[in-house]
């Protein structure tokens, strides 16, 4: 199994996309993106069927397309040449969801370079970072979200895949993104796209307040240091660790016990729920914590155990010892 074809299994099971050996319909443009899902999802031992919505706004080139699909990918065509004379790309791709909802669950070739192209249009037109979603709510997903499309094509490359290229976007917003602003982008810096990437990464932040004095508490070189967090709070750095003395806030979670000793940090490599065998990993993927939040999620430790994971699962004998909640608010 390929690299890249292990890193959509993760990313669908990460994300819950679709259930194991369950069905989806690939929307397929036949570029190397869609073909390159279909092809993928296959592998990953899903029922794959496809469908290619026709808008024919490029004439013999948009039929080429539709055959394409139809004849290489067995895709069902359904065609829309009215409704989409003279829309935008947005509505376009509200037809292609809404003529394809009889097909329930769909997914779609967005990848990463897909997300940053995304990210960088929205910063300009509406201030704001938002990214593309892994999981809709109507059905549609994306499972190839953390792949750049490069490796789309090298992997329909590597498998002898053909695959259609539309120069058809040159003109638009998202072409004028991808071909002027993103490559003067990376002649100022070469990692504009992942450093763009990351904001679509919407972790909870602490106040800035308290945010300041603890970055400033971590960053101190003094082997022990100690800070006061307000609310009766008081956090105490030893070495890699931060022990908060009191209730602790940490993120939108409260956390407090009548145990002493306890630290309330993120996770590490083979971190265990005590008294288990079960890694901490493994208890996210069950618990279908998002893998963007459980590099942000509190862990309750005592000693080398974790002894509490706040709204997942907390270790025998803890039961009543840790109690954790969400603010309302957040």
């Amino acid at each position: 199994m390929s690299t890249l074809v292990e890193r959509v299994e993760e990313s669908v099971r990460d994300h819950d996309l679709i259930t194991p050996g369950g069905e989806v319909t690939c929307l397929v443009s036949g570029g190397a993106d869609s073909t390159c899902l279909w092809h993928v999802l296959r592998e990953l031992g899903f029922g794959v069927t496809a469908v290619h919505v026709d808008h024919g706004l490029r004439g013999a080139e948009s039929d080429a397309d539709a055959a394409f699909c139809r004849d290489v990918l067995g895709a069902e065509i359904v065609a829309r040449h009215a409704e989409s004379e003279g829309a935008s790309e947005a509505a376009l791709r509200t037809i292609r969801y809404e003529v394809t909802e009889s097909f329930r669950l769909r997914a779609t070739g967005h990848t990463a370079s897909d997300q940053v192209e995304t990210i960088l249009f929205r910063l300009v037109s509406s201030g704001n970072a938002k990214g593309i979603k892994a999981k809709r709510e109507d059905g549609v997903v994306r499972p190839l979200l953390d792949v750049w499309r490069e490796e789309t094509v090298g992997y329909c490359e590597e498998q002898g895949l053909a695959y259609r290229t539309d120069a058809s976007n040159a003109g638009t917003a998202r072409g004028l993104v991808r071909h002027e602003i993103l490559p003067l982008l990376r002649r100022l810096h070469p990692g504009a796209d992942r450093n763009l990437l990351a904001l679509a990464d919407e972790r909870p932040r602490l106040p800035r307040e308290l945010e300041q004095t603890l970055v400033a508490l971590l960053s101190s070189v003094d082997g022990t240091k100690s800070a006061d967090l307000g609310a009766g709070i008081r956090a105490v750095r030893e070495y890699d660790e931060v022990r908060l003395d009191g209730r602790v806030r940490f993120g939108p979670w409260r956390i407090e016990s009548e145990r002493h000793g306890l630290t309330v940090r993120t996770r590490r490599p083979g971190d265990r729920l005590a008294g288990r065998r079960r890694k901490i990993q493994d208890v996210f993927v069950d618990a279908k914590v998002p893998r963007d939040a459980r590099d942000t999620w509190p862990l309750v430790v005592s000693g080398d155990g974790v002894v509490a994971i706040p709204g997942v699962a907390v270790a025998p004998g803890w039961e009543d010892t840790v109690r954790a909640w969400k603010d309302p608010e957040e």
